[in-house]
């Protein structure tokens, strides 16, 4: 941490330039630097063309643009071949895609889906749908109060019936690491395959897909630095290989007759229609800054800020931290309640000293409902945060219940 130099991280960035704001809400959409901007500004300045579709000089540069962002994401999660990586719009549509594509061909009466109780909806309510639309069983997967799924909590969810697995690799919520290659180990077992959420650790932890061997990774470019509307789902080729089109029309066929059509090869064959070419640019900006770094150096920071922020709340009387009491397993994630004060009244008066958090149940009932809490505060944190904002953040927090008016108790 001694090279490291917040301040110097933060003159990347135009709205925190800008701004006195404290931005803690990371979790949901993190802010962007100056490269990223300029990296989808000289895309549509200079190369603005359809992707795959022209033979025409400036056509073709916008794919060769476009495919290596791909080949940047490859490299990024340590991918086989860059025809695992399939463009979408976010994370959402990517677990669409497996839900959709993979669990609707192969997914019967009998069969059970298991999902882990701390799932953001976006990986809850596809596997309802196909738990609707094919008659499989949906079947959750428990976790004890600090988010830790235990080896009891597995034993009791998987079965010789358990055929699809979708847990997420960080809790939105809770901060908390799963053990990814405990599941994988299960999932093999029973001849399941596994989806991993990644839209919380792809921007602060390595993540090497092979190693890990799930089947399929779906993460979100907002959530690490790059524009909105820009998402990856990464599948092992033979799984890809065998699934039908999520999405039909323009650029994702090879030939099309009146009644029949012969679909493109992978990756193509999932993305339909004119593609997001500046988005790919600016996620492939975005990861070219987060590797100049190193993952694992942002990892340290990030780590020690949430340490940070942890101790600190945990200090103020009426605070209660969710999930683990562990600083080191909150993954730049606090979520706490205070007591008899709604969390929309903490955000707002968060907000009059200008400090941006997260009030609700984050997209994420079942597990707030599983815990007993009807919705609760978040302040998620990014390398480029500062102790000097955590302190600013804490003071204010120390204050609420007397300014709500609990008086200094």
């Amino acid at each position: 941490m001694t090279a490291w130099n917040p301040e110097k991280v933060r003159q990347d960035f135009v709205l925190l330039r800008n701004t006195d704001r404290v931005y803690f809400d990371n979790a949901a959409t993190s802010q962007k630097p100056q490269c990223v901007l300029d990296a989808v500004e000289e895309f549509y300045q200079k190369y603005n063309a359809n992707v795959l579709r022209g033979l025409y000089p400036l056509s073709v540069e916008a794919t060769e643009r476009y495919e290596a962002a791909r080949r940047t994401v490859q490299r990024f999660i340590h991918a086989a071949c860059p025809e695992e990586i399939i463009f979408t719009r976010n994370a959402t549509e990517s677990m669409n895609l497996v839900a959709y594509s993979y669990g609707m061909a192969n997914l019967k009466a009998g069969d059970e889906i298991l999902v882990s109780i701390m799932e953001h909806h976006s990986n809850i309510l596809p596997w309802q749908m196909v738990s609707r639309a094919t008659g499989a069983k949906l079947v959750f997967l428990e976790c004890e109060p600090d988010g830790t799924i235990t080896k009891e909590k597995m034993d009791a969810a998987f079965s010789g019936h358990t055929r699809m697995v979708a847990v997420t690799q960080v809790s939105n919520v809770l901060g908390c690491v799963n053990d990814i290659p405990e599941l994988v180990k299960r999932a093999r077992a029973c001849g399941a395959a596994i989806l991993m959420d990644a839209a919380q650790s792809a921007p602060h932890m390595p993540i090497d897909v092979q190693k890990l061997d799930v089947d399929f990774v779906a993460f979100s470019g907002h959530k690490m630095l790059a524009p909105m509307g820009i998402g990856v789902l990464y599948g092992k080729q033979e799984l890809l290989e065998k699934m039908p089109p999520f999405l039909t029309g323009g650029e994702m066929i090879e030939t099309v007759s009146r009644y029949d059509a012969v679909y493109a090869e992978l990756p193509h064959k999932f993305e339909a229609g004119t593609v997001n070419a500046g988005g790919a640019v600016g996620l492939a900006a975005a990861i070219d800054y987060l590797e100049s770094y190193g993952m694992d150096k942002l990892h340290a920071v990030e780590q020690e800020l949430t340490a940070y922020l942890f101790r600190g709340m945990k200090a103020i009387p009426h605070i209660h931290v969710l999930g683990s009491d562990r600083e080191d397993n909150h993954t730049g994630i606090v979520s706490f309640a205070v007591d008899q004060v709604h969390p929309h009244d903490i955000s707002e008066v968060l907000s009059s000293d200008g400090m941006d958090i997260r009030a609700g149940h984050h997209c994420a009932q079942p597990l707030h409902d599983h815990l007993g809490v009807h919705s609760t505060a978040r302040a998620s944190l990014m390398f480029y945060n500062t102790k000097e904002e955590i302190d600013r953040f804490l003071e204010s927090v120390s204050n609420i219940r007397r300014r709500m008016g609990f008086g200094n108790e």
